[in-house]
This record gives structure tokens, C-alpha cells and sequence, in this order.
């Protein structure tokens, strides 16, 4: 049996619903973790993923901003909200889930903060309220220690390798590929609990994209993407792993989000 996982920041899910169901009739997830919905809960379009086939909807919302929803064929068991940094924005949704095969997975849906376009906290609250937020995700992430199936996806907002973007050497001064932000990411997975499971299958060093910029006259023709988007998983995840898809077709789909989904299926 394989456990079907996708990522994707919808950039507002109501105005991109009919995007979705194309992935989702094409794709088939069994689980679908969105980011960046920009609604509140109430104004979820609830009764469209139940069509869809996804029963079990959890959502953590918030007014014309940030917001994260987990979508499931298998029952979900929630789990406690993180605000990490201090904040209320909604940015984090944790899930137990059944698995087909017996047993749970621990799976975490978040959003970390854009960071703005001024990489110094001292100039920038935004860049600086991503780093808080970093770094409070890593102390949660050392305090955590049940579920061995876990799994952290979402959009985290830092391309960390080079290979995650198009121009290692003129992005080093910029947001989502700065040293003290890869940093930063790098130690929520410092304990070695993380592995990311989109580079087991991937090789390090091929390109590897899942957005770009709305700024951009021609996206497909400069190409210049980054990875913002990832799926973590623990070992016994990392074991499960089979396969990994980054669509970014979907970036060419009529009004699209400037991110792409990124699917991975596991042995379930």
C-alpha cells in the first residue's frame, strides 16, 4: 500500500480552489497540506474537499493572512497548536494519523515566516520574527520525542542548498538562501531526528525548484526558482520513502500560486 503526501502554498485557497481539484483529481493525494490559505476558518471551502474525497479536514486560519489547512482521506486525531515566536498567525497544524498498515504518523503542517526583503533583523521586525520563529521550531523539535513515524512538511521558506537555487552566489544576500537562514534551518534537524526526504530520493546535487517569483516577465523561460517547499520525515519515514514529485507544470496552470506542490509517496 503507499501513503500519498502533498505540500503545496495555495496562495489563498478560495481564489485557487479549482487548481486544487485539478492537482487533486490528477494526483490523487491521500493527504494534502496547504499553506498560506488566507481565510478563516469559517470561510473554508469545506464542502468542495469533502467532494473532493477528503473527509477529514483540519484548518487553522486566519483573516486575508498566512493560515495553514491539512486535508485527509484517513481519519485524523489532532494534536496541540504551536505559535512558536510569541505570535497568534496561523501557522502550524499537527496531526495524528492513521495509517493503512496499523500503527500512527506524527504529521506537521507549518508555515514559517517570508522574512520580508531586508536580510538583517535588526533593520527588518519580519526578518527578524523569521529567525525567532526558527529558532523556537527547533526547540520544540529537541523537546519532542514520541512518534517514531513523523513527518514536518510545509513551506519553510529557506532554500538551504545551493543546488536549491538557481544562482547560489547572487542569492547569498537573499531572503530564503542567507547563511544565517539556512543556518537557522539547519539546526531544527541538528539532533539528526529530520532527514529530508525530497534529497534521499533527488541527489543533492541536481536542481531542484518549487517556486518562483510572480516578479519574473517569463518564469519558465529565466527559470529562476528556488526550493522553498520540503517534506521532512524521522528514519522510519525516511525508510518508507518510494518516490517524489515536484509538479512544476502547475506554475504554467492559469492563474497559479507562485509555489508548486511536492508529493512523496511512501510505503504506507
Amino acid at each position: 500500500m503507499t501513503l500519498r503526501i502533498t505540500t503545496w502554498n495555495i496562495n489563498s485557497v478560495r481564489l485557487r480552489f479549482e487548481l486544487v481539484a485539478r492537482f487533486v483529481r490528477e494526483t490523487r493525494p491521500d493527504i494534502l497540506c496547504l499553506q498560506e490559505i488566507k481565510c478563516r476558518d469559517e470561510f473554508f471551502p469545506l464542502e468542495g474537499f469533502r467532494e473532493l474525497g477528503f473527509p477529514h479536514i483540519a484548518i487553522c486560519g486566519q483573516p486575508g493572512y498566512h493560515g495553514v489547512a491539512t486535508l485527509s482521506k484517513l481519519p485524523l486525531e489532532p494534536l496541540p497548536r504551536q505559535s512558536f515566536c510569541g505570535t497568534e498567525e496561523a501557522r502550524h497544524l499537527g496531526a495524528k494519523v492513521a495509517l493503512p498498515s496499523g500503527g500512527t504518523l506524527a504529521l506537521h503542517n507549518i508555515y514559517v515566516p517570508a522574512g520580508g526583503d531586508i536580510p538583517d533583523p535588526e533593520l527588518n521586525p519580519k526578518f527578524k520574527q523569521k529567525l525567532a520563529y526558527l529558532a523556537a521550531l527547533a526547540k520544540w523539535e529537541r523537546g519532542w520525542t514520541d512518534d517514531a513515524n513523523a513527518v514536518l512538511v510545509g513551506d519553510f521558506n529557506v532554500a538551504p542548498l545551493e543546488t536549491d537555487v538557481w544562482s547560489h552566489k547572487q542569492l547569498l544576500k537573499v531572503v530564503s538562501h542567507t547563511p544565517v537562514e539556512v543556518e537557522a534551518l539547519t539546526k531544527v534537524r541538528v539532533d539528526g531526528r529530520w532527514v529530508d526526504l525530497v534529497r534521499k530520493v533527488i541527489p543533492p546535487e541536481e536542481k531542484v525548484y518549487s517556486w518562483w517569483s510572480y516578479r519574473a516577465r517569463d518564469w519558465a523561460a529565466s527559470d529562476r526558482g528556488r526550493r522553498l517547499d520540503h517534506i521532512w520525515g524521522s528514519a522510519a519515514m525516511a525508510e518508507r520513502t518510494r518516490a517524489v514529485s515536484v509538479l512544476k507544470d502547475a506554475r504554467g496552470w492559469p492563474g497559479p500560486s507562485d509555489h508548486v506542490p511536492v508529493t512523496l509517496d511512501f510505503e504506507g
